[in-house]
């Protein structure tokens, strides 16, 4: 039996690249290899208030029948954890499973974790920045991307970035703990 798993990002079109592999990763890790990941792209949403606002509503009516969805939105300097709290239970009453795991500070981190070598900046800092895709992925992506590739050659930076899984998890310890609840959800599925 298959597992399906949604990935709702606020901008589909770049973030998407990042969060596709990522998460295919992450359930590889988790013990499901063969899960099929779909980042969200209709409806159409942009931005974090857009996507909350669908939601409940046209997402949850459209892809109710997903095992499992992950809202990975940016931080954006903001603690997002009572809003993802209602969230989560809001969907688990109407049968849904969802979790929320928000990027300190955008989803850009996750794939430059993997260089640092190339950045001239700290990981303390580089997570701190909550204008860290302008003032330092853009550049990185001109210089390292592949402009000729959709997304800008995102995707292969991702991969290389998850050729050091664990120290990605210990850089970045929001997505230890979504891929530790991920573990938990599907061996409580499995008791």
């Amino acid at each position: 039996m298959s597992y399906s798993v949604l990935v709702i990002p606020e901008d589909p079109i770049h973030n998407g690249y990042i969060l596709k592999p990522l998460v295919s990763r992450m359930l590889e890790e988790c013990g499901k290899p063969n899960a099929k990941t779909k980042v969200l792209d209709e409806p159409k949403a942009q931005g974090y208030e857009h996507v909350k606002s669908l939601l409940i509503g046209q997402v949850l009516e459209r892809y109710s029948h997903y095992d499992l969805l992950l809202f990975l939105p940016d931080a954006d300097g903001k603690n997002r954890e009572a809003e993802f709290e209602r969230l989560e239970n809001q969907t688990q009453e109407m049968g849904v499973k969802l979790f929320c795991c928000a990027a300190v500070q955008e989803i850009e981190v996750w794939l430059l974790a993997g260089h640092l070598n190339e950045l001239s900046i700290n990981l303390q800092n580089l997570r701190a920045d909550v204008s860290v895709k302008e003032n330092f992925f853009k550049p990185f992506l001109s210089q390292y991307g592949d402009h000729r590739r959709a997304g800008g050659g995102r995707d292969l930076l991702m991969k290389e970035t998850l050729q050091n899984y664990s120290g990605l998890l210990q850089r970045c310890p929001e997505l230890a703990l979504l891929q530790q609840r991920i573990q938990k959800h599907l061996q409580e599925q499995r008791a």
